[in-house]
């Protein structure tokens, strides 16, 4: 008998023998299964072939004075089900189709759980039938994992954040006791076994956080309450609140609905990690009628150089001149925008009115002639107390998208104000970039006007710190890109490696190689991807900055090639009939990469890698241009801090 049904074997008789209720569920290929075991509450153990990944997990609800009696329950219905997902602004499919083993436990009339188990992961939700509208006073779970487990833990000090965080890698016994973090979070068992956690479908309901627990190796779910009054805060009024009363709820909202989707993306291997997509696959499908007019693109950022470009007869900064130098760069390397960041409006809370030296008309009318649009930087504050009237305006004026700062907060309120950003700037076609933000939890595949988050430690932070290390950027692709796009910001054309990295806030600098900068362009998924260096550096580095803007920001097809977690990662996208490699590592790697995802036939291909010298001197590339047969194999070296890319397109 194999291992794995030895392991459903020992389950049953465990049930037989006792008095408790359980039930066992597999994914559709066998190689996980959950036990579900009811009884006064409902707890969850989840396993891989005969490994328990988590054990014990509890879960419950606490809904007015609404009574949930989890000894009696029915199943509902048990079955297959087959997801086709579609995606219209493709982050790493344009379609998928997904098998996920479903089971609908009904508690009462009122009361339903949901749990869905697939081929790469595991989720729970639950499904309220209440007539009249419900407070939820809080939503439990609570799971345990083994002392000597790994995580990569985004702590977090406070629930008011920029949700830009490290992460962190400790045994679990290293973490104290009520240390908390945000999600998305990633659990690494012993047995070589990933567990990634984070949320999808958020609506109308505050995010969840994890607390460690006092005493053992479990962790439980935190949330802020319902946000009933605040105030200005004195450092930064504009932007910063304080929170002056909560509410001893956590949510106030309709009877009839579903809670958020509590996501467990499991993976035997770091390749396997990478290219999870299941945050998006259980969100709410598309909620708009037309989505044709949503573009893609890169963009001309401003902010992070400080408008610190040369070689020019005007005085730099923000003014129009500065900015139709941008728009004359995009156009040339056919960017689709650029961005004007804070400073463009008369003050950061009047987003109504330009400042005397910005005419946003102008430079529409002149981006409109060179087929770049521009996208508008605002306070969150300003933006919500005029959401309408300042969108009705920006349309009116030509402008393709805003850029919305500064949120801190992950409280009912704001999760529904990030909708309300995403319904009425689709309803005036405008973009949305979240900056400031938390992460991504399935609201872009019901808007896809929503191209973009922040809510990590991007490449701004080389302006004041040191921390913006390979490593770190070596444990985005596997944990905070896994819920979704992210906004870090590449394209630094100024690098060193660490030994060599100075601070510089208006002349900043990346650390690791070039290469390693340009492979975030195929690695990094951001439909909204920006240039942050100044155009005179992207002159200066026309080679480097050709190869940049052939790199589309969308993509049909994702395969992780190798890969693993902190230290490398290899992986292959195609966007029509072209492919893109990118790669990037800490250490010195070497792989021998076999070509059998393309068509059998020739390519041109254009290689962009890491020079000889780029060990010592992290500026070093080299720029090759060849042809090769998809039955050959292609050669992938990159030195420490570095990055490989390649282009392939297939001869016709």
């Amino acid at each position: 008998m194999k291992k794995h049904n030895w392991l459903i074997f020992i389950l049953l008789m465990a049930t037989l023998l006792s008095n408790s209720q359980s039930i066992i569920q597999e994914s559709p290929d066998k190689s996980y299964s959950i036990e579900i075991f009811i009884e006064n509450q409902v707890k969850i153990s989840v396993y891989h072939v005969d490994s328990e990944l988590i054990h014990d997990m509890i879960i419950a609800c606490s809904v007015d004075e609404y009574d949930i009696d989890y000894s009696k329950y029915k199943i509902r219905k048990e079955e297959q089900i087959t997801l086709i997902v579609e995606d219209p602004v493709p982050v790493k499919f344009a379609e998928q189709e997904v098998i996920y083993s479903q089971l609908l436990i009904e508690f009462s009339n009122k009361v339903q759980l949901e749990l869905l188990l697939g081929d790469e992961g595991f989720a729970y939700r639950w499904l309220f039938n209440f007539k009249n509208d419900i407070f939820i006073n809080d939503e439990i779970l609570e799971f345990q994992l083994n002392d000597k487990d790994l995580v990569y833990f985004p702590k977090e000090t406070t629930m008011t954040s920029h949700y830009e965080r490290l992460y962190v890698k400790k045994e679990l016994s290293e973490i104290d006791s009520k240390e908390f973090c945000s999600l998305p979070v990633l659990f690494q068992k012993q047995s070589g076994n990933n567990v990634f956690f984070s949320e999808a479908d958020l609506y109308d309901y505050p995010c969840l956080f994890l607390e460690k627990q006092n005493e053992s190796n479990s962790f439980k779910a935190i949330f802020p309450k319902v946000v009933l009054e605040i105030e200005a805060n004195e450092n930064g009024a504009d932007r910063n609140q304080t929170i002056t009363k909560e509410a001893n709820y956590i949510s106030a909202t309709k009877g009839k609905r579903s809670l958020p989707w509590r996501v467990f993306g499991l993976a035997k291997d770091d390749k396997q990690l990478a290219m999870n997509n299941m945050v998006y696959q259980l969100s709410s499908p598309l909620k708009l009628e037309d989505t044709k007019w949503i573009k893609p693109g890169k963009v001309a950022w401003d902010w992070w150089n400080a408008n610190n470009i040369i070689g020019v007869d005007f005085e730099s900064g923000i003014n129009n001149e500065t900015y139709k130098y941008y728009i004359d760069f995009a156009s040339e390397y056919g960017l689709e925008y650029i961005i004007l960041d804070e400073g463009w409006s008369k003050t950061t809370t009047n987003i109504l009115e330009c400042q005397k030296d910005i005419n946003v008309e102008e430079l529409v009318k002149y981006g409109q002639e060179k087929n770049v649009g521009i996208i508008l930087w605002t306070l969150w504050g300003p933006l919500d107390e005029k959401m309408d009237e300042a969108m009705s305006l920006y349309e009116s004026w030509g402008v393709k998208g805003v850029k919305v700062d500064f949120m801190q907060r992950a409280d009912q309120y704001m999760v529904n104000y990030y909708e309300r950003v995403a319904q009425t700037a689709a309803k005036h076609h405008l973009l949305v970039d979240y900056h400031g933000a938390f992460k991504p939890a399935g609201l872009r595949r019901a808007y896809p006007n929503v191209l973009n988050y922040e809510g990590l430690k991007g490449l701004e932070n080389v302006k004041w710190s040191k921390i913006m290390t390979p490593e770190h950027n070596l444990t985005l692709p596997f944990i905070r890109m896994a819920a979704g796009p992210m906004d870090y910001t590449p394209g630094a054309m100024d690098n060193a490696h660490e030994e060599y990295f100075n601070i510089r806030w208006n002349r900043p600098m990346s650390m690791g190689t070039r290469c390693h900068q340009v492979a975030m362009y195929v690695i990094y998924e951001s439909p909204l991807q920006m240039l942050c260096d100044n155009p005179s550096n992207y002159y200066r580095e026309k080679e480097s900055t050709q190869f940049i803007s052939q790199i589309p920001t969308t993509w049909d097809e994702t395969i992780v090639l190798e890969a693993k977690v902190g230290s490398y990662i290899l992986m292959a996208r195609r966007n029509g009939n072209n492919w893109y490699l990118g790669g990037m590592t800490v250490e010195e790697q070497e792989f021998e990469i076999e070509l059998d995802f393309l068509e059998n036939a020739s390519y041109q291909v254009e290689i962009m890698q890491d020079g000889i010298n780029s060990d010592k001197n992290a500026q070093d590339y080299k720029h090759i241009s060849t042809s090769i047969e998809s039955s050959e194999k292609i050669q992938v070296k990159m030195h420490k801090g570095g990055g490989y890319i390649a282009i392939l397109k297939k001869e016709k």
